[in-house]
């Protein structure tokens, strides 16, 4: 028994389906004969040109949640899908705050477990087996279902390429909403819209990074704008954010985003492990740290051993005198 179908979590925002969902599709592609999306909003029905383009054949469009959080009445949604004897070989869920919420509330609903963290998959005829990164990423470890299907796969943002197919627009088949009852009370009440001039830290082809070694929050200003001048996005180390100095939507590595950037600088960081899992995979890494013995060299293409305070005002003096 071959793998047949997957289906595929797909988030869109105003019409537009995240990267990590097209990462997903393309994906599927390669494990399955026929890829679907499951997916939600009032904007679900324009995105069926993309989702076809990178794979979809079908997308399962649960409609207009309101202002519910998505989790119960999407994995409720599926669950019931499931129960109509339309049963996927394998579901792929990213590693979002809604689709972690979806993973679980469906592994209890269906009665599955779920493998999470997932950064690799590859199908062996009838057996899908996944990869995690363990200590930090030093290591890499695989996992495989041996119960019922559907096998559920929860995969971290940038393990895959996002390649189109270039195939036509997916149906749009309309999904009934299931009454999930008082576990589906929660509301959103207000929405907080992140401010920012340039790209997405986690779409952006340069990030600039600052960490504990640029000595203080207001230091941090520097990062900011060589990002600018670059044509990036600022990011940052778990230090800098645990101590206040910018927001968790800004940290880098394993319990932040995933970034892989065509530029990757490093400014005052050491590089723990836990760092490098967030940005490893940049095509090209630059690091500034005045200890040369710093981890961060290790991953390095260029190293600049100097204090990171006296090396940025130079660099960004030289890229305005540039532009």
């Amino acid at each position: 028994m071959s793998i047949e179908k997957v289906w595929v979590v797909a988030e869109v925002n105003d019409g537009v389906p995240t990267t990590t969902t097209l990462e997903l599709l393309t994906e599927a592609r390669s494990i399955a004969t026929t890829v679907e999306a499951i997916s939600w909003g009032p904007s679900t029905a324009a995105a069926a040109g993309v989702l076809g383009e990178y794979g979809a054949s079908v997308v399962h469009d649960i409609g207009d949640l309101g202002d519910a959080l998505p989790g119960v009445p999407v994995a409720a949604a599926m669950a019931e899908l499931v129960a109509s004897e339309d049963v996927p070989d394998v579901i792929l869920v990213p590693a979002s705050y809604d689709g972690r919420d979806v993973a679980g509330r469906l592994s209890v609903r269906l009665d599955r477990s779920v493998i999470t963290n997932v950064v690799g998959l590859t199908a062996d005829g009838d057996e899908v087996r996944s990869e995690h990164g363990i200590f930090g990423g030093a290591q890499v470890v695989t996992a495989r279902f041996t119960g019922e299907r559907p096998w559920i796969f929860v995969v971290r943002a940038k393990s895959f390429a996002a390649e189109s197919s270039g195939g036509a627009p997916a149906q749009v088949v309309e999904l009934a909403r299931v009454d999930a009852g008082a576990v589906d009370t929660a509301r959103v009440v207000s929405r907080h819209v992140e401010e920012r001039s340039g790209p997405k830290l986690d779409e952006a082809a340069v990030v600039v990074s600052g960490g504990r070694g640029l000595g203080s929050k207001d230091n941090y200003a520097m990062i900011e704008e060589l990002a600018k001048l670059l044509g990036g996005a600022p990011g940052a180390s778990r230090a800098i954010v645990d101590a206040g100095w910018v927001p968790y939507a800004y940290q880098v590595g394993q319990t932040g985003k995933t970034v892989k950037p065509t530029l990757y600088m490093a400014c005052g960081i050491s590089g723990a492990t836990q760092h490098l899992v967030g940005m490893k995979g940049a095509k090209n890494i630059i690091a500034i740290n005045k200890d040369q013995d710093a981890p961060i060299f290790s991953v390095a293409d260029l190293g600049i051993v100097g204090d990171v305070l006296k090396v940025l005002p130079k660099l960004i003096e030289a890229l305005r005198a540039r532009s």
